[in-house]
């Protein structure tokens, strides 16, 4: 299936789908990533465990709607008007949800405080959980930063800074590079692949990153013990974004959640532990 569209209010969302008939299994990013960077054998590999899956662009993100450049000024002023909150951002995956007559799904996020909004304030729409990479959206700033490493902020922005197509491929290459499973073959041609894809859909915006960043402190969400769906969180022993101190807490504050830590991973989902990842993933009966 190509890129279909999905709408909230006045935002338009894309998205496509792999598999038919299977469990619904929604794919949701965290802060700036295009649905691309979801590794297409990946979700063939979830089609095959029998999910029928569906990624989607995050507002201001890929394909779907950008919003416009507010005035000048320092990022926290950016923060501090969020043109739309992390509900509104939970609430596009809602949509994809309905456009493919999706009463329920599994929500598989990465990165995301969006998969953790979704279950927290439509817990009848999500049916399963699973948090990668993360660390708890209902922690509050001081809280968060106990979570996050920072070294590898400060490598990021050592990077010379792109002008020509050609450097921002690099630039995203570089990114990744600096966050991928060190105990893990480093999938250069895919991220090479992927990263020119990104760049041509959407050259990457640092005033997204605001927004998205905005968003999440416009929104406060209710504690993690709200959660019903069965979760699973996966951390990385060797990332090198968020401690992995910040998924056990998050697995912690979810009632029943299961906790796994997989030795040698970093802020990814290498192809090493696909599988076993998938083995884990909470399973109802299939829901149309």
């Amino acid at each position: 299936m190509g890129i279909e569209y999905a709408t909230n209010g006045d935002v338009s969302i894309a998205y496509e789908t792999f598999g038919t008939g299977g469990e619904p299994l929604l794919l949701v990013l965290g802060i700036d990533y295009q649905m691309v960077w979801w590794n297409d054998a990946f979700c063939r590999r979830l089609v095959d465990a029998g999910f029928h899956v569906a990624r989607y662009d995050n507002r201001d993100t890929g394909l779907s709607t950008h919003f416009p450049h507010q005035a000048a000024g320092s990022p926290w002023k950016v923060l501090a008007r969020a043109p739309y909150t992390m509900a509104d951002m939970a609430g596009d995956g809602l949509a994809v949800m309905d456009a493919l007559g999706w009463s329920a799904a599994h929500v598989l996020g990465g990165t995301s405080a969006i998969a953790q909004a979704m279950a927290l304030l439509h817990p009848q729409r999500v049916r399963g959980l699973t948090l990668c990479m993360s660390m708890p959206a209902t922690a509050g700033p001081l809280r968060a930063l106990r979570y996050l490493k920072f070294g590898v902020f400060k490598e990021i922005r050592k990077l010379p800074r792109p002008v020509t197509p050609q450097e921002h491929v690099e630039y995203l290459v570089a990114t990744y590079r600096l966050q991928a499973s060190p105990g893990y073959p480093f999938p250069e041609e895919w991220v090479r692949e992927v990263a020119a894809l990104s760049h041509h859909r959407a050259p990457h915006d640092p005033r997204t990153t605001q927004r998205h960043l905005a968003a999440g402190r416009a929104t406060r969400l209710p504690p993690l013990s709200g959660i019903t769906a069965p979760t699973l969180v996966v951390s990385g022993a060797e990332d090198p974004m968020v401690k992995p101190s910040g998924g056990r807490d998050l697995a912690a504050q979810i009632p029943g959640a299961q906790f796994v830590e997989y030795p040698g991973v970093g802020h990814d989902l290498p192809e090493g532990i696909w599988d076993d990842v998938i083995a884990r993933m909470p399973r109802t009966a299939a829901i149309t």
